[in-house]
This record gives structure tokens, C-alpha cells and sequence, in this order.
């Protein structure tokens, strides 16, 4: 059975002031984790904080931050900050995000993201030594910064990444890796690049859930989420990779503006590998393959309508 057990908040469908009763429940629920998401909703750390104090057994990490959207030393600062509150507790995971994230709704190019979360890493390490930092990187230059704050533990550093490369500097110059919107089989392709890094690196895996919900329900979420994510080029391209060909006519429809079509376009079973649904038994299941085929952090992304309380109940470890 899974060492880690991580949920996503904040928690749908609930004002966040109002989930402190739910987030101080989750570790005698078999909770060990909450992650935070950073994308249109919540900011990275807010929530995490709020955590800190709610249910100070949890440990606490970001699903991620991405490198572009706060300057290098506003991150450093803001990471700090959490891990002086949660000594040992919180992980950090940086990431591109998206194009669109980062261009179309920031405003900021999004330019070499390799390097840019390379750059980003390296600098961090530097910044929490506490040392003044000035280094030109490849994407962005550091004149003088000396951090105020140097927590005694730093935290880790996982990267998000989709395909080989960023998951091979994920193991080589992060702690691990986080990874997103696939399948339990394809953790096995993905997770080696990983480890190429060396061995006990962090896999943390993103796992969209719906537990107890109807089929032909859960599978029109399903259907709505894969379209909103796997049309932007790095999730399709991602896919490519792992050769899920089965996505092509959605793809295809997609760039026709045939927004009914590409829906209609996903197969079944496809949804299936990508989502996981069904009675609460299966789905816990289902994510214990993710941890069996190499994922170490497995982070249930509750994604169905309705109040949390009894999606967190029911697909608890205890």
C-alpha cells in the first residue's frame, strides 16, 4: 500500500474558509499530503499556509508553481517563507505551467522553459544558502540578492515535467519529478528518465479522481478536462510521445473549431486510463497502480461536482 497519500487543495466546491474543518480531518482519514495547484483559481501557497496551521501533521507541497509568473527572488522568498512556518514539511514543485498561462494571461514570453527551470532551480539552491547571489543565467540575471530569510531545512525541489528531457533534469538537478494527466501504464515509460538522475528521487503524480460517480456522468467531466488540457501543445505533444494515437481525431476536430466533435471524438476507454471513476474501492485500486509502476506521491485530484466531505471519506486509507 501507498507510504503517501496526497489530496489537492483547495477542495472543490467549498469556500476556502470554510475547509479547515475537512483539512484538519484528513490525517485521521490516511491522508499524509495536501498540494496545492496554481492555474486560474487559488494562488500556490495560501491554502498551504492555511494547511500548515489546520493540520500541522500534513505535509505540505506546491503542483506547482511556475517559473515564469513570480521573479526569482519574490520565489525564493515566497518558498522560504512556508518552510520556516513548516519546518520539514513542505516541498516545493516548480514547473513551465503553460503558454497560455504564462503568455496569454500574464502577459510574460514564454521563452526557452527548459533553461527557464533549470535557471530557476539552480538559483534557489543558491539564494537559500543564504550567500548574496549575482549570476547572469541563460534566461534571466540576479544583481545582488542576498535572502533575509534562510530556512534550516530548504525544501526539496521537484520539477514538473511531461517528457524526457525535463524529466531527466527533474532526477539530475531536482529532487524528483512531478507528473501529470496520464495513465497508470504510462508511469512505467515515464518514470525511468526520472531515475536516470540517480535512485530516491520523488515521483509525485497528479491522479484525477471521481469516486462514486455515475459512469456516463463521470465520463463527461472526463471528456470536458481532456479537451480543456490535451489540445495545448505541451500536453498533445506529450501524448504524442507516449503514443496515444487514440487522440488524433480529437486533435483533428479540435483544430477544425469542432468543439462537439472533438468530445464525441474520445474513446471510452481512453478516458478510462486518464481519469479514474467508479465505486471508491476500484479508485483507490487504480491509484495504487500508479504507486506500484514507480509513482512515490500519489495526489488525488478530486474533479467531480458536489461537496468534498464524502469524496475525501470515501477514498481515505483508514
Amino acid at each position: 500500500m501507498a507510504q503517501r497519500w496526497g489530496i489537492t487543495i483547495p477542495l472543490p466546491e467549498r469556500p476556502l474558509a470554510e475547509q479547515r474543518e475537512l483539512i484538519a480531518a484528513l490525517p485521521d482519514l490516511g491522508y499524509t499530503d495536501v498540494w496545492s495547484a496554481e492555474g486560474g483559481a487559488a494562488d500556490a501557497f495560501t491554502p498551504l499556509a492555511l494547511a500548515a496551521t489546520w493540520a500541522p501533521e500534513l505535509r505540505l507541497g506546491t503542483a506547482i508553481v511556475p517559473v515564469y509568473t513570480r521573479g526569482p527572488a519574490t520565489l525564493a522568498m515566497s518558498a522560504a517563507t512556508l518552510a520556516a512556518a513548516a519546518p520539514g514539511r513542505f516541498a516545493l514543485g516548480v514547473g513551465t505551467s503553460s503558454d497560455v498561462i504564462v503568455g496569454k494571461w500574464n502577459g510574460i514570453p514564454f521563452e526557452e522553459p527548459y533553461k527557464r527551470v533549470r535557471d530557476t532551480v539552480r538559483f534557489l539552491r543558491a539564494a537559500w544558502t543564504g550567500q548574496k547571489v549575482t549570476e547572469r543565467y541563460d534566461t534571466f540575471e540576479v544583481r545582488g540578492f542576498t535572502a533575509g530569510l534562510v530556512p534550516d531545512q530548504p525544501p526539496p525541489i521537484l520539477i514538473a515535467a511531461l517528457r524526457p528531457g525535463m524529466l531527466r533534469l527533474a532526477g539530475r538537478e531536482g529532487d524528483g519529478a512531478i507528473i501529470n494527466w496520464l495513465s497508470a501504464e504510462d508511469v512505467r515509460t515515464v518514470v525511468p528518465h526520472v531515475q536516470q538522475g540517480g535512485t530516491g528521487k520523488e515521483v509525485a503524480a497528479r491522479i484525477f479522481v471521481m469516486p462514486d460517480v455515475e459512469p456516463d456522468t463521470a465520463r463527461g467531466i472526463a471528456r470536458r478536462m481532456i479537451t480543456a488540457y490535451l489540445n495545448v501543445p505541451v500536453y498533445r505533444a506529450f501524448h504524442e510521445w507516449l503514443g496515444r494515437e487514440r487522440l488524433e481525431p480529437m486533435w483533428a476536430a479540435w483544430e477544425r473549431g469542432e468543439r462537439k466533435e472533438a468530445l464525441a471524438a474520445i474513446p471510452d476507454e481512453v478516458v478510462d486510463e486518464l481519469v479514474v471513476h467508479g465505486p471508491a474501492g476500484y479508485c483507490r485500486e487504480r491509484v495504487q497502480q500508479y504507486v506500484d509502476n514507480g509513482v512515490t506521491t500519489p495526489v488525488l485530484a478530486l474533479s467531480a461536482p458536489g461537496d468534498p466531505a464524502e469524496a475525501i471519506r470515501a477514498l481515505g486509507l483508514r
